[in-house]
């Protein structure tokens, strides 16, 4: 099982342990933050946008096609309902070269298939425990 970390900093700025890689997230200055990192939110639809690239690459490498300046550029809506989420997200991908319909359409699949798009299309069940500190015996 792979275990990510998240550890409260200073205000509403988190720092997010991945392996020996640190990612620190907040909120922006207009929002109370200190805009040390993305947002939480932004950092989801980054990984959306990022996962999609990297299959999208491995498509392309597989089919000895060039993949250098591949780009995928992500934006999204957040709802003024609740519960709060976002209600759309939109990837556009700009291909590094010309690619005949055939290869359009695989890499527009690969693309899909990745494993946060398919996460989002069937979520995980989430469970959240508490924890609290042991208390001291009187």
């Amino acid at each position: 099982m792979d275990e990510i970390t998240v550890l409260h900093q200073e205000g509403d700025e988190f720092a997010i342990l991945v392996r020996d890689h640190v990612i620190r997230v907040d909120q922006p200055y207009r929002s109370g933050g200190r805009d040390a990192g993305p947002t939480p939110v932004e950092l989801f639809v980054a990984s959306l946008a990022a996962c999609a690239a990297h299959y999208g690459r491995r498509y392309l490498a597989r089919h000895g096609l060039r993949s250098e300046g591949l780009e995928v550029t992500a934006d999204y809506t957040m709802s003024m309902a609740r519960p709060a989420r976002i209600p759309r997200v939109r990837l556009q991908v700009r291909c590094p070269t010309d690619l005949p319909a055939t290869h359009l359409e695989g890499l527009k699949r690969a693309m899909e298939g990745c494993t946060v798009h398919n996460t989002l299309h069937r979520p995980p069940a989430v469970r959240l425990e508490i924890e609290q500190p042991a208390s001291k015996a009187a």
